[in-house]
């Protein structure tokens, strides 16, 4: 057995991708659009990793998502340097529901309200500011 991928539906595909893409740091892997089912699957991995993606559906027609689903968990993502991913996405106007104080864990959402951890390879950064003083934000 192998492991494919996870799937989540997104509302608005532009700014899905912005955040996956661009903020996040996800590279598109793969693409299939279509016509006749009326919905796009955009396939997404870590540069160099496509080993673990993530399948962005879209439903052209709309989708009713409500607010989320905690009972999703969340998706994680392995990071160099926990800190300045976190300060990219913060500058890209991401919330960093769950900073990490620690130098080891965070938490944002995406537009979808999908959990997104963040996890620093390896030991634990050392605690630092503003991390180590900011409090949570929303859920996580």
């Amino acid at each position: 057995m192998k492991y494919l991928h996870t799937m989540v539906r997104v509302k608005n595909l532009e700014k899905s991708l912005d955040f996956y893409c661009d903020k996040l740091g996800l590279e598109e892997v793969r693409r299939i659009d279509s016509e006749e089912g009326r919905f796009s699957l955009i396939y997404l991995a870590a540069p160099g990793d496509s080993s673990a993606q993530v399948e962005l559906t879209y439903n052209w027609d709309g989708d009713d998502l409500g607010e989320g689903s905690r009972n999703f968990g969340h998706l994680a993502y392995a990071v160099d340097n926990i800190y300045d991913v976190c300060q990219h996405l913060a500058d890209g106007g991401v919330v960093i529901n769950r900073p990490p104080r620690d130098g080891n864990m965070a938490f944002v959402r995406s537009p979808d309200n999908i959990s997104i951890e963040l996890l620093q390879t390896g030991p634990a950064l050392e605690p630092m500011e503003p991390w180590k003083s900011m409090e949570n934000i929303g859920e996580w």
